[in-house]
């Protein structure tokens, strides 16, 4: 009789040829430049054979334009510099960084996290510790390097299981990435990469950061609640008593100053929103054009700096009444520092754009858009069973390759014009995206900080591992998927906005 291999063992070897696998790949900045090549590469081969198709809006034949003639030779040289700097996720996430390295480097951010647990009531601190890794998303790195082992840390001082607070920290964080109740800095950089693909299709199209608000805010509160009865009914009791050996810590209150800051803090932001409001709302208002919407006035078209004054001035305010802020050189450095941690994102997007506008220069990502399109209607996937398919698609792609801009990268350029042709908004495709993109990070090695996960858990129990990550955290990623593609098809049902300026649909100028 064949020997039957223990279910733990065997789903230990799955991972480690996820695991594996996930390793070998290049470093994603390489993965950009061999892409890029492929694309000079398939540009000869199909213009040699004469591939084309027929744009549906204009009617024109489309035909690939070879990178290896000399004039996409002579096109490559001379836009190396351009195809960077004017790429869009790079200016709009440096300019972000600089408000947000304020508030950060102040202090602002992490207090901010360890108020907002806590100051909340025992029955609510589960809620509180998911509502917290939610809001995290501002932060860059805040959510996994602060909130996590302070969400263990909360739940043993309550004498409830620590990995149950890792875990509940963890699925906010990570699993409802893809929501929140706030603006954040992956929003200009995915907007970026959207924006960058519609025009593939429509050069004058532009994609807010803001574009879906709306459904990430709705979908915020969802994953509060959900997050919360996960833990509260699946994770903990499975987990039953802690028997660990290590020793219950009393949390650290916010001190005098701390709490000062937060209200002088607060005070600027509502003066900032105030500001803004005067400046916007009036039809006569300074960031309005004339005869122009709001949604089409100077504060939207400029939301990026709007973002970055409403992390700079609260951080900036909270710094001088702290004193970690001083003088200038204080707010400098704390810009700087911020900036210190995108060299490895700017080099990456050296690299990606490159691929994304050779992609468009080459008329391949259009061609490609067409016929999948094309292919999708003929075997009538579209509207709802299309949205949730992607959804799984983008799920299952993350499971091997982590950074989500960088999977947008490459995904953006196919799917946001295919499915612009199929009638949706890229507004649309972007946040189906980033459902099927949230729901798989907890449970995939490749997440960059998933090593630190299994570290923070190792503290309680040395047994902890990669697998018990896992097996924690799968329940959140399937309830999680169940339940936000049921919130995507009824928001799809009832036709309601993604956002400002981020409908459902989408017509062909």
């Amino acid at each position: 009789m064949k020997k039957v291999m223990p279910k733990k063992k065997l789903f230990a070897r799955m991972l480690d040829k996820v695991e594996f696998i996930g390793n070998a790949l290049p470093h994603p900045a390489t993965i950009f430049g061999i892409l890029a090549l492929l694309v000079v590469i398939v540009s000869a081969i199909t213009e040699a054979v004469g591939l084309q198709a027929i744009h549906p809006g204009t009617q024109e034949i489309i035909t690939v334009r070879s990178l290896l003639s000399a004039e996409g030779i002579r096109w490559m040289f001379e836009n190396v510099e351009h195809n960077f700097v004017a790429f869009p996720p790079l200016g709009l996430v440096l300019v972000a960084m600089i408000g947000i390295g304020v508030a950060e480097g102040s202090g602002l951010l992490k207090v901010l996290i360890r108020a907002s647990v806590l100051k909340a009531p025992p029955r609510f601190v589960t809620m509180a510790v998911v509502f917290a890794g939610v809001i995290s998303h501002v932060a860059s790195e805040a959510g996994y390097i602060i909130l996590i082992p302070l969400g263990a840390m909360i739940f043993l001082a309550l004498g409830r299981h620590p990995l149950a607070g890792l875990a509940a920290a963890f699925a906010g964080v990570s699993g409802g990435f893809g929501a929140n109740f706030l603006i954040s800095s992956v929003d200009p950089v995915l907007a970026g990469l959207t924006q960058s693909a519609a025009q593939i299709i429509d050069p004058t199209l532009i994609i807010s950061p803001a574009v879906n608000y709306y459904f990430m805010f709705g979908s915020a509160i969802m994953i509060v609640l959900i997050g919360t009865w996960i833990t509260e009914k699946i994770v903990e009791p499975r987990l039953g008593k802690y028997n660990g050996s290590e020793p219950s810590i009393e949390l650290e209150q916010l001190t005098i100053p701390e709490k000062k800051g937060l209200v002088w803090a607060g005070i600027s932001m509502v003066i900032t929103l105030v500001v803004f409001a005067v400046l916007t709302i009036p039809e006569n208002g300074l960031l309005r054009h004339p005869g122009q919407g709001i949604l089409h006035s100077a504060f939207f078209n400029g939301l990026i700096v709007v973002i970055m004054l409403f992390f700079l001035i609260p951080g900036l305010v909270y710094g001088i009444v702290v004193g970690v802020t001083k003088n200038d050189k204080d707010v400098i450095k704390q810009m700087i520092a911020s900036m210190s941690t995108m060299a490895t994102y700017i080099v990456l997007v050296f690299f990606a754009a490159q691929f994304v506008y050779y992609f468009r220069y080459s008329n391949l990502g259009l061609i490609l858009a067409v016929e999948g399109a094309e292919f999708l209607r003929n075997i009538g996937l579209t509207g709802i069973p299309l949205m949730v398919a992607f959804v799984v698609v983008a799920a299952f792609i993350n499971m091997f390759m982590g950074s989500a801009s960088a999977k947008w990268a490459i995904m953006a350029p196919v799917f946001v014009p295919m499915f612009m042709l199929l009638g949706y908004h890229p507004g649309l495709t972007q946040m189906v995206f980033r459902i099927g993109d949230s729901l798989t990070n907890v449970i995939t090695p490749m997440m960059s900080y998933f090593a630190l996960i299994v570290a923070f858990a190792e503290k309680y129990d040395e047994n902890y591992g990669m697998g018990t990550i896992i097996s924690t955290m799968l329940p959140y990623s399937i309830v999680f998927g169940i339940a936000w593609t049921l919130f995507l098809v009824g928001w799809m049902l009832i036709g309601l906005p993604l956002g400002p300026d981020g409908p459902l649909d989408y017509v062909l100028p």
